[in-house]
């Protein structure tokens, strides 16, 4: 079975674009080509490794499987060269990182204060949800990932940061300064769409307390509820991280507030960490509480 590592590169495009199309515009190659070259790879293996229907590519059991073999060939691959880049005295290399959306708020600062200390180094950053990041984790996608509440799997786990859970409301509400949860139990809530982070602490230190708040709204981003919370429509739950630059709300003084949660740095334990990976996670570990 012969199949080169940039045809490699390509199927794993075509695995994350569902697209020959997007994935051949990710390899900065013609979509012929990229026809062309997945048709070889397919005729390697000898067995199919996608479908197309409704438009849209989707992958056999073999072509997953593929997929994952080769990201995992590609990282090894990887690793070897920072490994030789780093015996020449270079730093050259590539990092992925993916992370929760409410690491959006401090992580660009420090992913800079990286880059600023190894500066030849590219970092790709993806900023989704909780299940987005699980996802990626799963499939081993990235080489570090950031999130507040890690899924039950064998993973070598760090926390790096405090990550307070705040109530919020409106700058105008007319609520006293220290609340019980008595006092607030007819309020509406906005929180966090459900399988979030912020969202799944929040459920759990209510349900510790055999509290049942009247949600309303639920949203998938921070900036949609502070936006909810301003406009007098309910209390919001949030990290205080995403409070940063907020002029139109409040935060509350309510019993319980804030909810004790952390930043979480992982990677699955079976996984080696190439020299750059590993040199960021320490980095995290060092400097993330630091202005």
């Amino acid at each position: 079975m012969h199949v080169t590592f940039r045809q490699l590169r390509l199927f794993i495009a075509l695995s994350e674009t569902g697209s020959v199309t997007k994935a051949a515009a990710t390899m900065h190659v013609t979509q012929p080509t990229a026809s062309a070259q997945l048709k070889e790879v397919s005729e390697a293996v000898g067995l199919p490794l996608y479908e197309v229907i409704s438009k849209r590519v989707h992958l056999t059991d073999a072509g997953r499987q593929l997929a994952q073999t080769a990201r995992a060939m590609l990282a090894e691959w990887e690793g070897f060269e920072q490994h030789v880049d780093q015996v020449k005295g270079l730093s050259r290399g590539r990092l992925r990182v993916a992370a929760a959306s409410t690491a959006k708020y401090f992580i660009p600062r420090l992913i800079g204060s990286f880059c600023r200390l190894h500066p030849a180094i590219d970092v790709s950053l993806e900023v989704l949800n909780r299940d987005g990041v699980v996802a990626r984790l799963r499939e081993n996608r990235d080489d570090i990932y950031i999130m507040s509440m890690p899924p039950e799997l064998d993973l070598e786990d760090a926390v790096f940061m405090e990550n307070p859970l705040v109530v919020i409301a409106a700058r105008g509400a007319k609520l006293g300064s220290s609340l019980s949860l008595a006092q607030i139990k007819n309020q509406r809530f906005i929180l966090r769409e459900p399988g979030s982070g912020t969202r799944m602490a929040t459920d759990r230190h209510f349900a510790r307390r055999r509290f049942r708040p009247d949600v309303r709204l639920e949203f998938g981003s921070n900036e949609a509820i502070r936006e909810a919370v301003a406009a007098g429509l309910g209390l919001g739950v949030i990290s205080r991280h995403a409070l940063q630059t907020a002029k139109d709300v409040r935060v509350l003084d309510v019993e319980g507030f804030p909810i004790s949660s952390r930043w979480h740095v992982v990677h699955p334990k079976a996984k080696h960490l190439s020299p750059i990976a590993a040199a960021f996670r320490t980095h995290l570990l060092a400097h993330a509480g630091k202005p």
